[in-house]
């Protein structure tokens, strides 16, 4: 074998590596001085724990305006495999990326709250150098939204979508009393303490109104998928993640300066549009809100035809 075809076969092997290897893997494989060693899928570098730094993997493909996806509870950035393909094809580059504590991401001990996840996004915006971006979040991935817009600023944001969001403020209080109990998500806690496994499945039963689109628009191989990236994830995210869904969001709102479109559905088992989606276009001045007919809350899979169209008719205008 010439040394050409010997770098040939080399280079090809690194690649199906980089492609199908996770990236928790290669850094072992790193740490061990294996063959693995120099091997490393794009991330950014948000802080540290202890000797250990803390990463966000993304992936960045395409070319053109720049469109960042932030996903929801309890899954990552694969879960906007119907938009990405989409987006693509638009002629978007597109960025999505995994939050801390999920996917290929670091899964530290602490971090888990919105001021965190909004300085996690603008590390990942500012290490790419993205500008006049549309962002876009789904579920707790709004709230990421909303945080970065209210702290950092419309700098490097032309629009935004909140896709079955989180914002404007979920737990009822005096001055809001939309919102539900604390105890409520006080036994979320106590479930996902007791049996998260069985708790991540059940979420996701509700995420996707299983009993309603089992084996029609969502396959038993598709909500398998998503159980096994949910279960994969650091125990101590699945626990603390769910105490930010009690964040008041309402000053960020407040300082939102660009188009922004809500999209919900009607069916929403995890945040009832009534005292989410709904509430939104009075506190954010330019705001459309577009309700899908039967949608549960992971409408950017189960209805994704409707979803993409009204995604990519509010980035062209």
């Amino acid at each position: 074998m010439s040394v050409e075809s010997v770098a040939k076969h080399r280079d090809y092997v690194i690649r199906v590596i980089r492609e199908t290897v996770p990236y928790q893997y290669l850094r072992q494989g790193s740490q061990r001085g294996t063959q693995a060693q120099g091997v490393r899928m794009p991330r950014v570098t948000v802080g540290s724990e202890g000797a250990n730094p803390i990463e966000i993997y993304y992936e960045d493909h395409g070319a053109g305006t720049p469109v960042v996806l932030s996903h929801g509870y309890p899954l990552s950035g694969q879960a906007w495999e119907k938009q990405v393909s989409a987006l693509l094809a638009a002629g978007y580059r597109v960025i999505t990326y995994d939050r801390r504590g999920w996917g290929n991401s670091s899964q530290p001990a602490s971090g888990y709250d919105y001021d965190t996840f909004a300085s996690d996004v603008d590390v990942l915006l500012t290490e790419l150098d993205v500008r006049d971006a549309i962002l876009v979040g789904h579920s707790m991935g709004t709230g990421d939204v909303a945080r970065y817009l209210g702290r950092y600023g419309t700098g490097r944001v032309a629009k935004a979508v909140l896709m079955s969001p989180i914002p404007p403020f979920l737990l009822r209080t005096d001055d809001n009393p939309e919102g539900a109990p604390q105890s409520l998500f006080d036994g979320f806690i106590q479930a996902a303490r007791a049996d998260r496994n069985g708790w991540l499945k059940q979420f996701l039963e509700n995420f996707y109104n299983l009993d309603v689109y089992g084996g029609s628009r969502v396959s038993d191989e598709a909500f398998q998928a998503s159980l096994t990236v949910a279960v994969a994830g650091s125990p101590v995210a699945a626990v603390a993640c769910i105490p930010t869904w009690l964040t008041d969001f309402r000053d960020d709102l407040a300082k939102i300066d660009v188009p922004v479109l809500v999209i919900q559905g009607d069916q929403d088992r995890v945040l009832p549009i009534g005292v989410t989606g709904q509430r939104l276009p009075a506190f954010i001045g330019d705001t459309r809100l577009l309700v899908i007919e039967g949608g549960p809350h992971a409408i950017a899979w189960t209805h994704s035809d409707q979803v993409n169209a009204a995604l990519l008719d509010f980035l062209q205008k």
